[in-house]
């Protein structure tokens, strides 16, 4: 992929699918800039520890792999746990379609569904990451 390229990606409640953001990200940005851009898409502070999912359900999620977490980056992760500073939002999400669960806060649990829509080309002058679409307060 060419660096010059962004992502578009559908962030949707995974309880509420019809409450979503499409936020744009350069591809070869961190998976915690990523997370930045959602929790910001939905109003919360970036105040609590979080993790990207393989797994797509609730019993698989934890088990199934590769798997990030903040706790990588603190030395508090669990073996095969990848780190969300190190890793590229793009390493992440290498084909339209794929899906991954973004776990924020591990107390209250906000779960979101991370699907990859397109690529395209990054436009000069403008300032990534960005929400291109919403829907739903």
């Amino acid at each position: 992929m060419p660096q010059n390229d962004t992502l578009i990606l559908r962030v949707a409640l995974e309880h509420e699918k019809s409450i979503y953001r499409d936020i744009e990200v350069e591809a070869s940005k961190s998976l915690y800039k990523l997370a930045e851009a959602i929790v910001a898409a939905f109003g919360f502070d970036f105040d609590h520890a979080f993790g990207f999912y393989s797994g797509l359900t609730p019993a698989k999620m934890m088990r199934e792999h590769p798997k990030y977490e903040l706790f990588a980056d603190m030395g508090g992760a669990n073996a095969g746990v990848l780190s969300v500073k190190k890793t590229k939002v793009i390493q992440t999400f290498p084909a339209v379609g794929h899906t991954m669960i973004f776990l924020f806060d591990y107390g209250d649990g906000w779960h979101f569904r991370v699907r990859l829509l397109r690529q395209v080309t990054k436009v000069a002058k403008v300032r990534y990451p960005r929400v291109v679409a919403r829907q739903g307060e």
